[in-house]
Parts: C-alpha cells; structure tokens; sequence
C-alpha cells in the first residue's frame, strides 16, 4: 500500500512582521504572508508520536540571506530547506518567545491545533555588524527545533529585506496550523 499525503491539506503557517521606532512608532506592517512548513517538522511530529528524541520550539533563528535577492526578489521557500542561507544565522532563543495556543484568532490554555510564536526582536538585535554581517539587512528567518539532537528547521521565510537599525524593534508573530 502507498501511502501519499496531500500538500497544503494539514500543516500550513503565516507571519507578520512590524517595524517599531526606538519610541515605539510603528515604521512598517508588512502584513500577513504565507511560510513554508518544511520536511524536518514533519519528522519531529512523527518523532513526538513515535515518542522519539525530539525537542519542540527551540528559538528563531533570523538570517540575512543574500543581498543578491535585492533586485529581482528572493526566491520562494520550499519545504526542502533545512537550514538558513545565512552561515551565522542570529538565534532569538526560546525564553525570548511568546508561544500561545490560539482558538480561532484567541489565545486560550488548552491545547489547539494552533500556535501563536511572538518574537520581539528589540533594539541591538540582532548584534550586527559583526565580522559575519555588513549591516542589519534581514532577509529569512525559521523556528527552529532539535531532532535526534540536531538543530532541525520547522518552518522557513524568505523576504524582501527589514532594514533593521539599532534602535529599532521588529515584532514577529507567526501562526502554525497543524
């Protein structure tokens, strides 16, 4: 028996990006986009039913991507990616996430077959320049989680680039639908 599963059917996510000023002004809404779920996730579900080695959210790694993707776009993400384009990818760690279920668009206690991820990436943050990073320039990102003791992506963006300056704060929120 082959066994063939329906893409987009069941796990799916959006995000939302805002850009604050350093008094707490919103710059930019870039509104709600779709993400993609990538393969890894699907083995960590697999591997929480088998009760196998895996960890949930670990954090949010931010990536600048390739300027590159400045003149025509960046390419769409797929769910075959398994890490950041970025080398030295910035980890928003796990502790600096507000992770809710949500019952319809509210937050509620008991578990759902949704999540909210709220990352709030202030002001210093990411701390680049650095020796890996020419500027503030975010261009991808993915939650990040760990299987059979890797890091493993769970879900991955690519975006026009966040000229994100050092006083600023971005405030990410994504829902994944499982």
């Amino acid at each position: 028996m082959t066994l063939t599963e329906t893409a987009g059917s069941a796990l799916k996510g959006r995000y939302r990006d805002v850009l604050f000023d350093a008094q707490g002004h919103v710059i930019r809404d870039y509104g709600w986009r779709d993400n993609a779920i990538v393969m890894d996730c699907r083995r960590m579900l697999a591997s929480f039913t088998a009760g196998k080695s895996a960890l949930g959210i670990q954090g949010l790694w931010v990536g600048a991507g390739l300027p590159a993707w400045d003149l025509g776009g960046p390419p769409p993400a797929t769910p075959a990616q398994t890490m950041p384009v970025d080398p030295a990818p910035f980890l928003v760690p796990l502790a600096n996430l507000q992770i809710d279920f949500l019952d319809g668009g509210a937050v509620t206690a008991a578990p759902t077959n949704r999540l909210q991820i709220v990352a709030t990436i202030g002001p210093g943050n990411p701390p680049w320049p650095n020796g890996a990073h020419v500027a503030s320039s975010l261009r991808e990102f993915g939650l990040v989680g760990q299987l059979a003791g890797a890091p493993a992506l769970i879900n991955y963006v690519t975006h026009p680039v966040i000229n994100k300056d050092p006083t600023s704060t971005l405030e990410r929120t994504l829902w994944l639908v499982f």
